[in-house]
């Protein structure tokens, strides 16, 4: 699948619409598009929030927002991996490219900041599901060890509900999944409480802004950065990531 992706077309009433840029289907939040005949009064708020998309990634808030952080303080290098459990190219980019992550994790020369994005909470049949699983992923990333995240972590992908089906995980079928993987008691409490909802929809709000930063106001999962740039390929097998590693060896 290209990664290059197009904006969606303009609309006046939403602000994050999912839509296809391929075949393939990878999933676009985008900005409101400037159109000139609008109010000025309109046009302010589209220049404020263009102001905020633009100008960079913040490295300090990329470190603060991820779900988890895996792999060595000193690896030759870190990337972003922006992702959300209702999607499915996500699934597809973590079972092409999740084993080769992890062997780099393990070996010393990657570090991954995983970001788990929610704008796909219409798709599924309970229409919180994206941040429910987000939740989730924080209550394991924050009271587990990263062997049982990563398993968590590949486990919601197994399991991904489909998009408009009928059903999906309750916050107890995810509680009992993370326990399937290892985590204790009190984070499978944590996991069947949704007790970080809140922090799961900050941090996917935080995720965002700086995604749309690193593209220029375009959100599409999956995405990963290096360096605060988008990486070109990461659904064409697991070349992007030797070029990577490569590179830094």
């Amino acid at each position: 699948m290209s990664d290059k992706r197009k904006p969606p077309p303009s609309t006046a009433k939403s602000k994050y619409q999912p839509s296809a840029t391929s075949s393939r289907t990878t999933y676009i939040l985008g900005g409101l598009a400037v159109v000139i005949i609008l109010a000025l009064i309109v046009g302010g708020v589209i220049w404020n929030r263009s102001q905020r998309d633009t100008g960079g990634v913040d490295e300090a808030v990329l470190s603060e927002n991820a779900a988890l952080i895996i792999g060595e303080p000193s690896a030759p290098q870190t990337i972003d991996v922006f992702e959300d459990f209702m999607c499915p190219v996500c699934q597809e980019f973590e079972e092409q490219s999740g084993p080769a992550i992890t062997r780099a994790i393990n070996d010393g020369s990657l570090r991954v900041r995983y970001h788990v994005l929610t704008f796909l909470d219409d798709r599924s049949a309970s229409g919180d599901y994206s941040t429910r699983a987000a939740g989730a992923a924080q209550c394991v990333g924050a009271g587990e060890d990263k062997e049982v995240f990563e398993k968590f972590h590949s486990a919601l992908f197994a399991d991904q509900p489909e998009e408009g089906g009928e059903s999906d995980l309750s916050n107890a079928d995810m509680a009992r999944l993370a326990g399937a993987q290892g985590a204790s008691a009190h984070t499978q409490q944590c996991v069947a409480d949704g007790a970080k909802l809140a922090e799961a929809t900050a941090a996917s709000e935080q995720s965002r802004t700086q995604l749309a930063k690193a593209t220029g106001g375009q959100v599409a999962t999956p995405t990963v950065l290096s360096g605060g740039e988008p990486v070109n390929g990461i659904m064409d097998g697991t070349d992007w990531l030797d070029q990577l590693l490569t590179e830094q060896g």
